[in-house]
């Protein structure tokens, strides 16, 4: 069966073995549901001659229902396994990257854009993404006339790239058999599976699924370069738990055998190093004594404490869970290993605050140590202080929805209603209890809406009419009100306004625009003088860039003197660093609206999971902005 788009081939490997609705096929292919459904209808017709069909469960999603399983098996024994030429930019990015880290001569695009079938101008424009995926561990290509380029670097970077690519493809499952093929020996991978978790139970070494996968791959990469004749160079490392050294000494003979060559006193230190630095340590605080640890740990705790007033100081399971992931974190660093983090996008979206605070804390952290920590392992730091903070504070902030109530009966039934109303919506805020001639007395109800005994006029807001002793269906009707979110709506009404809305038409860079904005917000009363510096200084740690062309630029802490956000559209679109914004929302938190900045971060996230960046950019003024955005807010 040959599929007629690559998306199609897609769609039917997700499918295989998982049931999936329509919503999260549409996220994951980046198309519209509508897409999706003449997808499945596509599929469908083509697995008609091979019995089986994709079926829409009501609840649960597309799932595959084999009808004839003889005719359905040989369709999977025929099936192709694979790409074996790359078709997507990001498929030749992948493979460009892996045949100059194994070739041993120098490569020239004209060959390899004849044998792909491409044109060599496609390829140079994927040099680019090369170049930057090699520069990350300090490889560089030389380019000789008539010769083609060459890759130059350490073993030790060219193993740590070679590694992390697979890692990272077999995250997205997106490895092929040719570039498994060009980095492993054939069957090494299954060999260490059984021999790598063997050696690591006898000796008692704790490591996580990821953390001993991480080592296989690590190992099965080692026996290829040590197999064509590339070594490791001089490597010596701190020394570590007998344990871990015990451990190393029988694997290092696990892969002389496979490689079929002795292997160095440095590929082992080596080894050592990728083993301690992945193992799981004791949770508890007093089995570790590392002072650089506990020194982190602590002058992080302390700078949330002090810069975005939550104290997490007294939470000992926090303290003894960022004790644990540390012990083993600053051993990465001390040697420059980079462990992947596949959620970190995510950790940036879902935890937006605690990202901020743990990324500042940690860079403040830098400037008394030689030690540079990578996005990626601020990631899983992030993900234990979110957890902090969900803990003991209401980080996700929500406006309660808050009721006027018209009864015009005796007390006691009045406090009847509010009983079975706080039982059945505890959200709920009664602010206030009328009579039928107060109510009609007043001209405006500031309220969210309108509980009432007896038939009333609206007065803006909505009304509900129900009986002294409520109907199911009348609660119902209720609840649909009490479950309207108003929390980002009624943060869009505060925080955000026109005096502080800009379209910006005319070419601008970020430091200009900073000094603009940040000079208003100043002259407003908002912020001191300090507040710039701190959102340049923040900026120059990393872009605030959220995705989609959004940015939301700020300050390292909460340094407003009252809280706003500036909103700027750029359509035009203004240099973030290697990215280009559009839309850009400069914050300004006070400590004393801290409780609900999770709720502002929110509205942003909101926007990009909408991809409202094309319809924000297109308004022109601050009403139809507002109208767009409350939009978005609505539908998610």
């Amino acid at each position: 069966m040959r599929f007629p788009n690559q998306r199609l081939a897609q769609l039917f490997d997700m499918l295989q073995n998982e049931t999936l609705p329509q919503d999260e096929l549409a996220q994951r292919l980046s198309v519209s549901t509508r897409t999706v459904r003449a997808d499945i209808t596509a599929l469908n017709a083509l697995l008609e001659a091979h019995g089986a069909q994709f079926i829409l469960s009501r609840g649960n999603g597309y799932q595959l229902k084999v009808e004839d399983a003889s005719r359905y098996q040989r369709l999977e024994v025929a099936r192709p396994r694979g790409l074996r030429i790359p078709r997507s930019g990001l498929q030749r990015v992948h493979y460009l990257v892996v045949r100059f880290l194994t070739s041993a001569f120098s490569l020239k695009l004209e060959d390899l854009a004849d044998e792909w079938f491409v044109s060599r101008a496609t390829l140079q424009g994927d040099m680019v993404d090369v170049r930057e995926w090699l520069a990350r561990y300090h490889l560089t290509l030389e380019t000789r006339p008539r010769h083609g380029m060459k890759l130059f670097g350490s073993e030790v970077a060219i193993r740590a790239c070679l590694t992390d690519l697979l890692w990272d493809l077999s995250q997205q499952d997106a490895v092929s058999a040719p570039i498994v093929d060009e980095v492993l020996n054939a069957g090494v991978p299954e060999q260490l599976m059984v021999v790598l978790h063997d050696i690591f139970t006898r000796f008692a070494i704790r490591l996580t699924d990821e953390g001993e996968r991480f080592i296989r791959l690590y190992c099965a990469v080692s026996v290829r370069r040590i197999s064509e004749g590339y070594p490791l160079a001089d490597f010596s490392a701190d020394d570590v738990d007998e344990r871990v050294r015990d451990a190393a000494r029988e694997v290092v003979q696990v892969l002389q055998q496979l490689a079929g060559k002795p292997l160095s006193s440095s590929e082992e230190s080596w080894l050592r190093v990728h083993i301690a630095a992945r193992q799981v340590q004791d949770a508890a605080p007093s089995a570790i004594n590392a002072d650089d640890d506990e020194a982190l740990v602590l002058y992080i705790l302390r700078y949330i404490n002090s810069h975005y007033n939550y104290n997490l100081l007294d939470d000992a399971q926090l303290h003894a869970d960022l004790l644990t992931h540390i012990k083993t974190m600053i051993t990465r660093v001390r040697y420059q290993i980079m462990i992947p983090n596949p959620l970190l996008d995510n950790i940036k979206q879902h935890y937006p605050m605690a990202w901020d605070m743990t990324l500042a804390a940690v860079s403040s952290w830098g400037k008394y140590t030689p030690y540079s920590i990578s996005e990626n392992e601020i990631g899983f730091l992030v993900l234990h202080i979110g957890v902090g903070l969900e803990r003991h504070y209401n980080i996700g902030y929500q406006r309660h929805p808050r009721v006027l109530l018209v009864c015009d009966t005796g007390n006691a039934m009045v406090r009847m209603i509010e009983a079975v109303l706080q039982r059945k919506y505890p959200q709920i805020e009664v602010t206030g209890t009328l009579t039928l001639r107060d109510y009609e007395q007043r001209e405006s109800v500031a309220e969210d809406f309108v509980i009432s005994t007896a038939r009333i006029a609206e007065k803006d807001k909505p009304v509900v009419t129900i009986a002294p002793f409520p109907t199911d269906y009348q609660l119902e009707q209720i609840g649909k009100l009490v479950l309207v979110d108003r929390t980002r709506p009624w943060m869009l009404n505060k925080y955000f306004d026109a005096a502080h809305f800009r379209v910006i038409e005319e070419p601008v860079d970020r430091q200009t625009l900073f000094r603009e904005l940040c000079g208003q917000l100043e002259q407003e009363g908002f912020v001191d003088a300090a507040f710039l510096d701190s959102v340049v200084e923040r900026e120059a740690i990393v872009s605030t860039m959220l995705g989609d062309g959004i940015a939301l630029p700020h300050s390292l802490g909460l340094l407003a003197k009252k809280t706003v956000v500036y909103t700027v559209l750029a359509p035009q679109g203004i240099r973030w660093g290697d990215e280009t914004a559009q839309v850009i929302f400069l914050l300004a938190i006070s400590k004393s609206e801290y409780e609900e900045a999770m709720a502002i971060y929110d509205i942003f996230v909101t926007f990009l999971r909408e991809r409202a960046m094309a319809r924000l950019c297109g308004c022109k003024d601050f009403a139809e902005f507002k109208s767009v955005a409350i939009e978005c807010l609505g539908r998610f």
